[in-house]
């Protein structure tokens, strides 16, 4: 699932091939846009909030674009075409005069509105680590509104910090050595969150490093334990476990955790703290 780290990096392949250009085509093959013609503006900038693509063009107008699970872009250069079987799933064609054409595939958003709203797709996240109104002090406050809250799920909550997907909110909490399932109230937030600043920028914008979390790029262990359920951690060894769906998650997100590296902490009986799932 792309997670903000992808957005900016394709927002960044778009910026090079389009911004300050006019498209001599902009369709939105959506039904509410379907006669807005883009025909003749002028792409000024592309710029990210969290997983959201906002592409902002002369007029006042931005486009406001989101992958969720299945959507995805392509660029094709001057004079290529996308495969025709391909082409019953572009919702969004924008093409440059003697220039490269990107399709929007299979975009489950497509919103076309006065750059003047664009608080009304956007204004609900919280801080981007990939922005230059990032504030960690602001990112740490909304994650603490819940101390009861599911680490895991508190990151993936894009009200409190925007950008982070299931892939870093497992791979983050094997990071500090935290199981998924503590309750904020009895992690270090502040530390999380500078952590995760952090590797996103690195991922963003390292070539080679796009959502590698162990620092090699071998295949199957570019991650410490997202989508490696029954292989042993590649720290201590000990089998990775999995479950299947958060309960109550909507997007049906998996968890995984090393139950060595990150064991649960519970309150024993006398207001003690117990290790769970050290072998």
């Amino acid at each position: 699932m792309p997670e903000g780290d992808s957005v900016f990096r394709l927002a960044a392949r778009l910026r090079r091939s389009f911004d300050g250009r006019l498209l001599r085509r902009g369709d939105l093959r959506v039904p509410a846009h379907a006669t807005s013609a883009l025909d003749g503006l002028r792409v000024v900038e592309h710029v990210t909030h969290g997983k959201h693509l906002l592409t902002r063009l002369d007029g006042g107008l931005t486009l406001h674009t989101h992958l969720l699970m299945q959507g995805s872009w392509t660029v094709t250069a001057a004079g290529r075409k996308l495969p025709r079987a391909l082409l019953p799933d572009a919702r969004v064609i924008l093409e440059v005069e003697d220039g490269p054409t990107a399709y929007g595939l299979n975009l489950p958003v497509v919103d076309l509105l006065p750059t003047r709203a664009e608080a009304d797709v956007v204004g609900h996240l919280g801080p981007d680590p990939l922005r230059d109104d990032w504030s960690a002090e602001e990112a740490a406050a909304r994650l603490c509104r819940d101390p009861a809250e599911r680490v895991a799920a508190a990151l993936l909550d894009q009200r409190n910090v925007a950008g982070f997907g299931n892939l870093w909110a497992n791979e983050l909490c094997f990071l500090r050595g935290i199981h998924p399932d503590t309750p904020v109230a009895d992690t270090d937030i502040p530390a999380l969150v500078a952590l995760g600043a952090r590797c996103l920028r690195f991922s963003a914008v390292q070539p080679g490093a796009h959502q590698v979390t162990t620092g090699t790029t071998r295949k199957g262990e570019q991650h410490w334990v997202a989508g490696r359920a029954g292989k042993p951690c590649l720290r201590c060894g000990t089998t990775v476990c999995v479950r299947a769906e958060v309960p109550g998650d909507p997007g049906r997100r998996r968890t995984w955790w090393c139950p060595r590296c990150q064991p649960l902490r519970q309150s024993a009986p006398g207001g003690e703290r117990r290790r769970e799932g050290v072998g």
